[in-house]
């Protein structure tokens, strides 16, 4: 088994389409490479995207979305959601870069060098970053708002560093980090909204055939016959490819780019074909959209359209598979041959696969019983040694919960966990109340984190549900903290 088929799966979140254009301005903040020791005083320039246009200076609040595993303009350019509201709350918009990613390199092109400089990219790391973000421009403002008005920020407002409540939002691992921001620094982040976060996707907190089994379910739900097809599919492949006339034959009918020549090649096609399957799921959008190549609205339901029997034989059950495929590689008509060398973007997958092998450990399996995919078991020692041989770290799979609580965070607050039910990765998100202000919301006929993306006329009526509900909850956010501010809460009493 290729245990680096598993690691980029998260970072295939970043859709390549941009809501709209939007106009933001770039700048860079000066933040220690260690902030929690005083033996390493390097530090380094962490990118960030703003648009102050409608923000209120005086207690505006800072809507801040937190990096993901990706150069940040992909994220800014896909969350229209903060956009979109961003008038109405007089708010400055924040895209904040994760470390380690796109220009926000602690060593600059030597930062993977070795383990002494990637030991920095960790979740808590990267949070302290955006502590220091959220609190300098709180200080500071923006340099557009300084040039604007004169000084450090407006006179009148820099005696009270806390006057602008902050409001973290993310998708996917950003999701994951907006909801451990609120959970880890409740005086900096004041409320969270955390869409399609998986935090409970770790051993002993989820099963790890839970994520294929929501996969399954979502290509099972579109048509039955296209999940038993992609089922029956696994063993026809095996069976096609056996021979070496065998495998020239499915080279030459799916128009590989590079013909299958031994066991190793045949794997790779399956991992590839598994991986669009998963990517398809995560991005079943009601519109088009573009994930590497434009995608149709629907893209499960097109790619299941050819799939109409899984008792066809040998070749015509896997010409019906390519068909199906075709949806994903070349809907436009223009790709002259299959590339099966990568089906996810390249998001510094070098990071997340160093960061999936530490932290971030989400055991995954499958058994062809309960999903539509192969017989593939969860082995942590064979895990291990991947890690061990690829990057040289044991992976540690309890860490994440020891850090922010796994699933005892009742002690939170203002925290808005969203799941659409169509996204694999609702698996390992939370799915009920913890308390009255740690909640969940559903939305079934959501992908990922479609909520944050901007408003469509095709969004389904429970998307648009749920976007009102996150207003109502930040206006209650903000406004509860601005009532009860430290100043307000002071009671003297005379003797």
């Amino acid at each position: 088994m290729s245990f680096a088929a598993w690691l980029p799966l998260l970072a295939a979140v970043a859709v390549h389409s941009a809501d709209a254009d939007y106009a933001y301005k770039t700048d860079y903040l000066t933040v220690p490479v260690d902030h929690f020791s005083y033996r390493n005083n390097d530090t380094f320039l962490m990118k960030y995207l703003y648009q102050d246009t409608y923000w209120e200076r005086k207690n505006g609040p800072i809507f801040f979305y937190t990096g993901n595993e990706g150069s940040i303009e992909s994220f800014c350019k896909n969350t229209g959601f903060m956009w979109e509201i961003a008038e109405e709350f007089g708010a400055l918009i924040v895209f904040a870069e994760h470390r380690y990613y796109g220009e926000s390199m602690p060593y600059g092109s030597g930062s993977y060098d070795d383990n002494d400089k990637l030991g920095y990219l960790t979740s808590e790391q990267a949070l302290a970053d955006y502590v220091d973000l959220i609190t300098y421009l709180r200080r500071n403002g923006t340099e557009q708002h300084r040039r604007t008005v004169g000084g450090a920020g407006n006179v009148n407002v820099t005696d009270d560093t806390f006057a602008n409540p902050a409001i973290a939002f993310g998708g996917s691992y950003g999701g994951m980090l907006a909801a451990w921001f609120r959970i880890k620094y409740p005086a900096i982040v004041q409320g969270s909204i955390a869409s399609s976060a998986p935090i409970w996707q770790f051993t002993g907190m989820t099963s790890c055939n839970a994520f294929y089994n929501v996969t399954s379910s979502v290509y099972m739900k579109t048509s039955t016959e296209c999940g038993l097809t992609i089922l029956k599919s696994w063993s026809t492949i095996d069976s096609a490819t056996e021979t070496a006339h065998g495998r020239d034959l499915i080279s030459l009918r799916w128009k590989l780019c590079s013909p299958l020549k031994n066991d190793d090649d045949v794997l790779k096609l399956k991992e590839w074909i598994s991986e669009v399957y998963v990517n398809l799921a995560m991005v079943n959008y009601p519109y088009s959209a573009n994930f590497l190549a434009p995608l149709p609205g629907n893209p499960v339901k097109e790619l299941c359209k050819p799939m109409k029997n899984h008792n066809e034989q040998t070749f015509k059950l896997l010409d019906s598979v390519f068909n199906g495929l075709n949806v994903y590689f070349n809907y436009t008509g223009t790709s002259t041959c299959l590339n099966i060398s990568s089906s996810t973007p390249s998001l510094d997958a070098k990071g997340w696969g160093y960061q999936a092998c530490t932290e971030m450990v989400m055991p995954m399996c499958s058994n062809g019983k309960d999903d539509i995919f192969e017989n593939k078991p969860w082995n942590f020692e064979d895990y291990a040694k991947y890690c061990q041989k690829t990057y040289k770290v044991q992976p540690s799979v309890d860490i994440i919960e020891k850090i922010y609580g796994g699933k005892h965070i009742k002690d939170s607050s203002n925290i808005i966990f969203s799941n659409g039910l169509l996204d694999p990765w609702s698996s390992g998100g939370v799915l009920y109340n913890i308390t009255k202000t740690v909640t969940a919301v559903i939305i079934p006929e959501s992908a990922h984190h479609l909520d944050l993306r901007a408003a469509n006329v095709k969004d389904p009526e429970s998307v648009v549900k749920a976007r009102k509900f996150y207003k109502h909850r930040i206006k209650k956010w903000i406004s509860h903290y601005r009532k009860y501010s430290l100043r307000d809460q002071v009671d003297t009493f005379s003797a």
